[in-house]
């Protein structure tokens, strides 16, 4: 009889011999760590598939077995599933090893330059394994263990790697949100490069300066960013790892997109997704960190539709690799949380955006302080969810308790704001602008004026008069004027100067444009100026004829080229377009 046709078809050799010895835990434990690292990785993770989670952390805590199951680089991603499960568990994996790497740090700290050395090494992998994996604190406590020892000694090798370990250390306290910290570590890791460069050596910079493009990013440095991204561009050469290619590529899109340069942008990035596709394999975490870049792309462009897509395919990456309550999970659920609340907008279907908001909240708040800078965006999609919802509800009771609690979670997302970043700053503002919308909604008209005009005010001074924020607060303070104020000039001014912005930046058939274009044919009606009625009535069906041609467009995906550019050719057009000055904006 064929063995497809048995009931049940017996184990590999390897695979008995594998639970063979799992069955005998207990006596073999001794005998396993003698064992070649995938043949021990191997054991472990059948421990992980038998749910002898207790069997497994004791394994892992001890800092010799899990340097020997890091070698196992191949299985990576099955170790982080291992890794997660632990954490889920109550066993606190990360913390342990990063503590127990830090004492090992202090003992060695008299030893030879060799030993430091390895302790080094073994530290950029420890902790580049817990920065991929989103224990960010635990990552920095060893990324700063490594920096001492680094200090420790002034050859130049020891320079080398104090720059490599600041890069590292400023990676990490971006993803944790510790912008201050991550300003002095860019400023160590100069004087770094300033001592390798009185001797006489040069460390390329690209992954610094990407890293700063990054914070400067996050801080809405908008033109910093855009400066130092293209300095980090000018550093990409032949033999830099893929890896540091892709993020500095990842950053400089995004940096060009705040700046509405969406040639650049799309350029970059599509380059950067087809470069972690290709390197490390479409089931990869980083492939997964450009979809969320590329879905970033996508969404400023107006191609909402596919940035919801791209956006889902990023979430299920780090889902099948993490799965459980990680801080890269929660991100990928806040970003689709956002693209499908804008793309059901005039639906009104946000069953799906507030599943993920939900979800984005939770998990930060099982694994970070209370007050943690990542919980003010995800309370921020959350409240203007809830706010639409509410809306839209017919039960005055319901409407007033989800008002409220948009309420809420705007006021606790504009404190955490103003914490880390201060008042002026444009982050700070959109909470402002948020809230100017919530009060409309709530029939408080002047506190709804007042928070409208002062994002309007910090928006126009960091970004200039014809920016994309500030048209979408222009038009939001027009619809207030308009529907609930009856301040018809004032809407009508501002109408036209949200559309004239927006059309100048995206053409035409940008999306923002229906509610601005319905907003003047209300407001004519509303003064009997009916022949403006017609005209924009013709204006909109233009409008909606644009949007039906726009986006009927392939898989973005698919778009992505198979048969790109060189990485030096995209650099060089890039750094060519720069020179000749800014790009025209356009849709993609």
């Amino acid at each position: 009889m064929a063995a497809v046709e048995l009931e049940w078809i017996p184990e590999t050799l390897y695979n008995t011999a594998i639970s063979a010895v799992v069955d005998n835990y207990s006596r073999s434990r001794r005998d396993i760590r003698s064992l070649p690292e995938n043949i021990q990785f191997d054991v472990y993770y059948k421990l992980y598939q038998q749910g002898r989670l207790c069997q497994l952390g004791g394994e892992f805590c001890e800092l010799e077995v899990f340097a020997k199951v890091l070698r196992a680089s191949d299985k990576r991603h099955l170790l982080h599933h291992c890794f997660q499960a632990l954490m889920d568990h109550g066993v606190k994996v990360a913390s342990v090893l990063a503590n127990s790497f830090s004492r090992r740090c202090s003992y060695i700290a008299e030893s030879d330059a060799h030993v430091k050395e390895k302790a080094i090494q073994f530290g950029f992998v420890l902790g580049g394994f817990l920065s991929d994996a989103g224990w960010y604190g635990d990552a920095e406590k060893v990324f700063l263990s490594c920096l001492q020892l680094c200090t420790l000694h002034s050859e130049v090798l020891h320079c080398y790697r104090a720059v490599e370990c600041c890069v590292r250390l400023l990676h990490v306290r971006n993803g944790n949100c510790k912008y201050h910290l991550g300003e002095e570590t860019f400023k160590l890791a100069q004087s770094y490069m300033d001592k390798l460069a009185k001797h006489g050596h040069q460390a390329n910079k690209a992954a610094l300066y990407g890293e700063l493009c990054a914070l400067l990013f996050a801080k809405s440095h908008y033109d910093e960013a855009y400066r130092w991204c293209i300095e980090a561009m000018k550093e990409i050469s032949p033999g830099l790892p893929v890896k540091v290619v892709v993020d500095v590529l990842r950053q400089a899109s995004k940096a060009c997109v705040v700046k509405r340069e969406f040639r650049k942008a799309e350029q970059l990035i599509k380059h950067a997704v087809f470069l972690a596709r290709e390197h490390f394999g479409h089931k990869h975490p980083k492939y997964s960190d450009t979809l969320l870049d590329y879905g970033f792309y996508l969404l400023n462009v107006d191609n909402i539709c596919q940035s919801v897509a791209i956006y889902q395919t990023a979430l299920d990456i780090r889902q099948s690799v993490f799965g459980g309550k990680n801080i890269h999970v929660a991100t990928a659920h806040e970003d689709l949380a956002y693209s499908s609340y804008v793309h059901q907008y005039s639906s009104g279907k946000f069953d799906n955006a507030l599943f993920h908001a939900e979800r984005a909240i939770d998990i930060i708040t099982h694994i970070l302080p209370e007050d943690h800078l990542l919980l003010a965006s995800s309370k921020r999609v959350k409240a203007l969810i809830l706010e639409e919802i509410a809306i839209d509800c017919h039960n005055k009771e319901t409407e007033e308790r989800l008002l409220q609690e948009a309420h809420d979670l705007h006021l606790s997302s504009l404190q955490l704001a103003k914490k880390a970043f201060g008042e002026f700053n444009v982050q700070t503002a959109k909470h402002y602008g948020n809230l100017g919308r919530l009060y409309q909604s709530m029939r408080k008209f002047k506190d709804a004026e007042e928070m409208h005009i002062k994002a309007i005010q910090i928006k126009e001074q960091l970004l200039g008069h014809e920016d994309y924020e500030v048209a979408l607060s222009v038009g939001h303070l027009a619809s207030l004027y308009n529907y609930d104020m009856n301040q018809y000039e004032d809407a009508e001014r501002l109408y036209l100067r949200s559309i004239a912005i927006g059309k100048k930046l995206f053409g035409e058939g940008y999306s923002g444009l229906e509610y601005d274009y319905r907003g003047l044919i209300k407001l004519y009606n509303s003064v009997g100026n009916y022949e403006k009625v017609f005209e924009y009535h013709n204006v909109l069906s233009n409008w909606n004829r644009l949007r039906d041609r726009q986006f009927a467009v392939a898989d973005a995906l698919e778009d992505v080229n198979t048969t790109p550019q060189q990485t030096q050719e995209v650099v060089q057009a890039f750094l060519l377009a720069q020179s000749l000055g800014p790009t025209r904006p356009c849709l993609a």
